[in-house]
């Protein structure tokens, strides 16, 4: 599934530099503490998306459009994954993110990328996550739990209808919409399809009114979803 973790500035520990390359460091996850979605990341979490696929691309409040810099490390301590960053010359918003950051007006960063159902353990509805199958990117961004944030799962169509194709109840279709945010149109079709899979197989749910109720409600948040992404195009 593709997840979100944002931390507040008082947790990344940002630090802005004054260079002329504009580069900062400071913490993109921190290990240990509980997020509001009840999640934890453990120690270890990063190390094999690391080095297998690399650093991780750097854009702002995860839109996916244009990188705002490039990260020159990121690696884990025994606080967490702490990434050391540039913004790139030349790119207006680029110079926007580095003085709103500079200026304290950025609230955090975010890291976005792809866990398996095997990379985390799940108890009393708490997630303790292990293993990130891949870190795509970390975000400066303006609100610590931004909502908002949009991820274009276009141009990750592979990852995304893996993931729609691992959906096996209702709940991992609003774990997947909590944590794409904005869908495509093609992936937003496809969720439903297996959405409608997956309910038959349980034995006719939408038949009572609580479940058609809950039923509607998922299909008119995907269909903002590609409301939404047909603004953005």
């Amino acid at each position: 599934m593709i997840l979100r973790k944002t931390i507040p500035l008082s947790l990344a520990g940002l630090s802005v530099s004054e260079s002329e390359s504009g580069g900062f460091s400071g913490y993109a996850s921190v290990f240990g503490g509980v997020d509001s979605y009840g999640d934890t990341i453990a120690p270890g979490a990063f190390a094999e998306t690391l080095q297998k696929h690399g650093l991780p691309k750097m854009f702002f409040n995860h839109d996916w459009t244009m990188p705002v810099g490039k990260y020159l490390s990121a690696e884990e301590d025994s606080t967490g994954l702490k990434v050391t960053g540039e913004f790139t010359d030349g790119v207006s918003i680029a110079s926007d993110v580095r003085a709103a950051m500079r200026h304290g007006t950025i609230d955090g960063l975010s890291v976005a990328g792809y866990v398996d159902s095997g990379d985390y353990k799940t108890e009393n509805g708490s997630r303790l996550i292990q293993r990130w199958t891949r870190l795509i990117e970390v975000s400066p961004v303006v609100f610590p739990a931004d909502e908002s944030a949009r991820v274009d799962a276009a141009s990750i169509k592979s990852e995304v209808a893996e993931a729609i194709s691992r959906i096996e109840s209702v709940r991992d279709v609003e774990r997947l919409l909590r944590d794409a945010g904005g869908l495509s149109k093609t992936a937003a079709v496809a969720l439903i399809s297996r959405m409608k899979s997956v309910l038959s197989d349980v034995g006719d749910p939408i038949d009572s009114q609580a479940d058609q109720k809950k039923y509607a409600d998922i299909v008119a948040r995907v269909n903002a979803s590609i409301r939404l992404s047909e603004r953005c195009i």
